[in-house]
């Protein structure tokens, strides 16, 4: 699943596409959420870029989105503080 509770909030399991044409979410699969993302994947430019991207799609604050796993690789996982793992769903990719 991709969305899992975790602590006092959500952990998303996402794959990103860097230097894409335009931040955006490509889909879902059954183990993550597809993210493109115009940044570089130098010198953790791709990192913040998710970070910031999740925060604003979710309507958070960019310190309640953190990485846990998945610095230096396209499979990365964020928790997300105080934010249940339904509402991050219908946040990122509306009603299922």
């Amino acid at each position: 699943m991709w969305c899992e509770p975790y602590k006092t909030g959500s952990l998303l399991t996402v794959k990103l596409t860097p230097r894409a044409s335009q931040n955006a979410i490509l889909g879902v699969e059954e183990e993550w959420l597809r993210v493109a993302l115009t940044a570089p994947p130098v010198d953790g430019k791709a990192n913040e870029a998710a970070r910031r991207f999740l925060a604003d799609r979710l309507d958070v604050s960019r310190v309640a989105v953190t990485l846990v796993s998945g610095q230096t690789n396209r499979l990365k996982r964020f928790a997300i503080a105080d934010l249940s793992p339904s509402l991050a769903q219908e946040r990122l990719i509306g009603k299922s």
